[in-house]
């Protein structure tokens, strides 16, 4: 009882990357994206291009989430995680070009977890099932690349209080591994 809740704002530094740990509890608040497997795909296919990405990569977080439609007066609809696992073949990449935080739920590959170590990136939790009550931490949402893919269009978020745990550090502490946060 009593557990510190740490309150930080996005984008994520390295300097507050490097400060977490896994275990702890955090309350995010700023902007973030939301992209899943196919916008994932297309974050590649312009990379391998040479052309630069619909936002800034740099120090940003990532939440893996295929939003709901928004019902009347509301911003969106339910905004729960998906399997992060699905964007393990992407997820190094990106951490090469600056990506600094995701967010989702499930284990991340040995290889994941190496590029966060080198790229000093982190990887949050959000609770499964819960995508109603995540939906009220997005105080706006808009769509910055690729609406034709619908729930999967990379969208920018700005959050407020967002609920999430450290799940694996940048020291590659790994939650789902070690339930004390040491690997």
């Amino acid at each position: 009882m009593g557990e510190k809740v740490r309150h930080l704002s996005l984008p994520l530094t390295e300097a507050e990357a490097v400060s977490l740990r896994a275990g702890e509890s955090v309350l995010l608040s700023g902007t973030l994206y939301a992209a899943r497997d196919e916008a994932h795909e297309k974050m590649i296919a312009l990379l391998e291009e040479g052309r630069d990405l619909p936002f800034t990569i740099k120090d940003a977080c990532i939440y893996y989430v295929g939003p709901a439609p928004a019902a009347p007066g509301r911003v969106i609809g339910s905004a729960g995680p998906t399997t992060s696992g699905r964007m393990d073949a992407f997820t190094p990449a990106l951490i090469r070009c600056g990506l600094r935080g995701m967010i989702g739920k499930g284990e991340r590959s040995p290889e994941v977890i190496e590029a966060m170590k080198a790229g000093k990136a982190v990887y949050f939790g959000a609770v499964g099932g819960a995508g109603a009550l995540l939906a009220k931490c997005i105080t706006s949402q808009q769509v910055i690349a690729w609406p034709e893919l619908g729930p999967e269009a990379l969208r920018r978020m700005t959050v407020e209080n967002m609920p999430v745990i450290v799940v694996i550090d940048t020291e590659g502490r790994d939650l789902y591994q070690d339930h004390t946060g040491s690997r």
